[in-house]
């Protein structure tokens, strides 16, 4: 960006940061009374497509400070709903599987990378449909991406590594546990992941085993919680640990996990705890939806819609920023901001109830 284009986009984020509700450009300028035009931050919405090698540039120097082994690069996508804009190749019907329904929004996937307590975007890439298609069964009309999410996730890893950002593992979840991914990263890139995974995979108990085809479902498995196993997953020629986990959940139902690591020198404890990162970056989509108005702007272009995630995303940059110098969390750092606006308004209403002589009685 040039110096100028700066200024403005560094205003845009924190309004992205100070507001709690709908952003826009007429907004920030009423804000601003005026001395920064709306038609200025409409245009730098417009203007061009910022993209994930831009975010990676502005947040590089902030990594290479705090990037080592122990970092972890953490994957997964998120859907923010816009339920009443309009459809497009970006805003348009995803399969959200905490809902087990598809659900009309904005679905992107993420790359984040954490270390020392610090949690940084360093990619993402939102997933478009641009091509529309009939669908047999239904009849109605659907949208499909021109690349699976595999394939994009496979193709944030390999940008990762020609970053050169320095991590230990690879995090994911069971939807982007597939036989290529996990080739994909120990196989292409010599790196090591710990992923969910499900329970009707086929493995083999050794490599005997493997050569004879005698493989079973992970469920049938006697194995006791906390344990983990060498197992070859089918479709894989490397053995990996495979870790299962009981734990209660909220409803006082009992839920079985199981992981794989294909990092055969750890322990039980060390893949639990390691996995466990894989956390930072649900509190990563919270925060953008909460702190930095991530679902708030009412831009209806494909463009203007992309650059605005994007300054969400900056704008979560900024607050882990600020979460680093004053070690207080993104969610406290917004409430002192809220608290603050909360008592300007309420001098302002004052001000105006002594103007005009109005008191309650």
């Amino acid at each position: 960006m040039k110096r100028r284009e700066r200024d403005l986009f560094d205003l845009y984020t924190d309004y992205l940061m100070s507001s709690t509700s709908q952003t826009t450009a007429t907004g920030l300028s009423a804000m601003l009374d005026g001395s920064t035009s709306h038609d200025k931050i409409t245009r730098l919405l417009s203007s061009e497509d910022f993209d994930s090698m831009k975010l990676w540039k502005m947040v590089k120097p902030t990594v290479r400070r705090v990037e080592s082994e122990e970092g972890v690069l953490i994957f997964d996508d998120t859907i923010q709903e816009k339920t009443y804009m309009g459809e497009n190749e970006m805003n348009c019907y995803h399969f959200d599987h905490s809902k087990g329904r598809s659900v009309k929004g904005v679905n992107i996937l993420n790359s984040l990378y954490s270390n020392q307590d610090v949690n940084i975007p360093v990619g993402y890439e939102i997933i478009k449909k641009p091509i529309a298609y009939c669908d047999i069964k239904t009849k109605k009309e659907k949208r499909k991406s021109e690349k699976t999410k595999n394939e994009i996730f496979r193709n944030m890893i390999d940008t990762a590594m020609r970053n050169q950002i320095v991590f230990g593992y690879i995090l994911a979840d069971i939807w982007f546990c597939s036989t290529e991914n996990m080739k994909h990263i120990k196989l292409k890139h010599k790196k090591d992941f710990i992923m969910g995974i499900k329970e009707n995979r086929l493995v083999a108990l050794s490599i005997e085993e493997k050569k004879k085809g005698k493989f079973v479902n992970i469920k049938d498995l006697k194995m006791e919680t906390d344990t983990i196993q060498k197992v070859y997953l089918k479709g894989m020629d490397f053995p990996v640990f495979l870790f299962k986990k009981v734990f209660t959940n909220k409803d006082g139902s009992i839920g079985i996990m199981y992981l794989v690591c294909s990092n055969l020198k750890l322990t039980e404890s060390q893949i639990y705890t390691i996995y466990q990162k894989r956390w930072k970056i649900e509190e990563y989509h919270k925060s953008m939806k909460c702190n930095t108005a991530l679902g708030k702007s009412p831009a209806r272009t494909v463009r203007t819609q992309g650059n605005h995630i994007f300054a969400s995303m900056y704008a979560y940059f900024k607050f882990e920023l600020l979460k680093i110098k004053s070690h207080h969390n993104h969610f406290k750092l917004k409430s002192k901001i809220y608290i603050k606006a909360l008592k300007a308004a309420f001098a302002e209403l004052q001000k105006l109830k002594n103007t005009y002589n109005i008191n309650s009685a």
